[in-house]
């Protein structure tokens, strides 16, 4: 991507939670409480000692805060910006108990790591002496670097096999710009390399390397190889030119910028990776963006908040709607032209306990659009996990013991999406740590 690209991506994707001023830290910081029992603390996947970080921002010692803060969560830079606080750490604040606004921990932790970053990002930790075994992490994401991370502190040797040519997992290629910029995320992958990690870029395990070579180098093999493509939707027309899946095109305008905006945006889905997908096509400069879900408002998996900042991005809604097909436009019959729906009622509820949609006969809706945006959930990687011997795979995760991450091959750990389904960067995070504890502690035991 060119420098004038990248210019004109960052003044499309101004932050929606901007970086504090230092004056603005301090007068926050002393607003917090340092609660001895710290809701926010628990309420945290990986267990920051938030009262700890933000005291230490209260007294100016912003390397001793990101150092408290990295102690708990290597990536604490870009949980910063993604994490949904609102429902997590400032969602517990007590400060609710009074009517008050909670304590705006996200933006304070991203104060005390961007200075962190801005001067040098230089860690005072050294590998506890070098070890014999080694460890082999399958995926670059954020439960890898996590789990690698760990692993060094204790003097294993890690190398992590990615397919791509970036590392950081979604972090990189699949959150929305306005929450995290690429270069963010490459920074923390930069802190984990300095650690000694190794990497192996644009290597598939299962093509380049197979798990057996890899079975006979490393001692234990760490699975975080998140979920695969956004799964299709077997619609008439889905072959048509201008039909884009979200984390397809969230990557391309965030690494490339080769994929043309429609004027007309539908994307179809109702969860927080459809929003992304919305608010990006808005503000890459779709004159209308639509976003078709099949449930009510009420149902929508999206969480609250994103579903309110993308209604002020000014994306529109279409409700208890079923796409049928993918209508060709009329001038190129090779193009989108409309996205077809159907008009549903919520019947009875379905295993999951949610109401299931129920076609209303002769209710078809059609919706003029040049581009569509499906997001309605990724596929697995089984063939890949029905190749690892002996893991337990159950309705498409791997099966693992939560507190270490191991799976029932006892070589075998595995954290992430392909665990989790597809949860929040900070919880790959912690179970991509605990199972770098869980590897440590057999690696111990196996070698006395």
């Amino acid at each position: 991507m060119s420098s004038n690209m990248r210019s004109d991506i960052a003044a499309r994707f101004a932050e929606i939670h901007p970086p504090f001023d230092p004056q603005a830290a301090l007068v926050e910081a002393n607003r917090c409480l340092y609660c001895f029992d710290a809701p926010c603390t628990v309420a945290c996947p990986t267990h920051i000692d938030v009262p700890r970080f933000i005291k230490k921002i209260a007294t100016e010692n912003l390397r001793g805060s990101a150092l408290a803060i990295l102690e708990a969560n290597i990536l604490g830079a870009s949980c910063s910006r993604v994490c949904p606080v609102e429902v997590l750490c400032e969602g517990a604040c007590v400060m609710h108990r009074y009517n008050k606004q909670p304590i705006e921990i996200g933006r304070l932790q991203r104060h005390a790591m961007d200075s962190f970053y801005g001067n040098g990002a230089k860690l005072p930790w050294a590998p506890a002496g070098e070890r014999q075994a080694k460890v082999a992490c399958i995926g670059a994401g954020p439960a890898s670097l996590a789990c690698a991370a760990e692993l060094r502190r204790h003097g294993y040797g890690v190398t992590i096999f990615e397919s791509r040519p970036l590392a950081g997992g979604l972090n990189t290629y699949g959150v929305a710009e306005y929450k995290l910029q690429a270069a963010d995320s490459l920074r923390e992958v930069e802190l984990v390399k300095s650690l000694g990690v190794e990497f192996r870029f644009g290597v598939t395990v299962g093509d380049a390397i197979t798990l057996e070579e890899l079975e006979w180098e490393y001692a234990a093999i760490f699975l975080a190889i998140g979920l695969g493509p956004t799964e299709p939707m077997n619609l008439p027309g889905e072959e048509l030119s201008g039909v884009v899946d979200a984390l397809r095109f969230i990557a391309d305008y965030k690494t490339a910028q080769t994929i043309p905006i429609g004027r007309k945006v539908a994307v179809i889905g109702g969860g927080n990776t459809a929003i992304d997908a919305a608010n990006a096509a808005k503000r890459l400069g779709a004159e209308e963006v639509t976003m078709v879900y099949r449930r009510s408002e009420r149902e929508m998996p999206a969480f609250l908040f994103e579903y309110e900042h993308s209604k002020l991005e000014g994306v529109q809604f279409c409700f208890q709607a079923q796409p049928v097909a993918i209508r060709p436009s009329a001038s190129d019959p090779k193009r989108v032209g409309a996205l077809e729906c159907v008009r549903v009622e919520l019947g009875a509820r379905d295993g999951t306990g949610r109401r299931k949609p129920q076609p209303i006969p002769g209710s078809k809706v059609l919706i003029e659009c040049d581009m569509v945006i499906p997001a309605v959930g990724q596929s697995r990687f089984l063939e890949f996990l029905e190749s690892c011997r002996g893991i337990e795979v159950r309705d498409g995760i791997v099966v693992v013991d939560p507190p270490t991450g191991r799976t029932s091959n006892p070589r075998y750990y595995a954290g992430g999406d392909c665990v989790n389904g597809g949860r929040e960067v900070v919880d790959a995070v912690a179970e991509g740590k605990r199972a770098g504890m869980g590897m440590v502690s057999w690696l111990e035991a196996q070698n006395g």
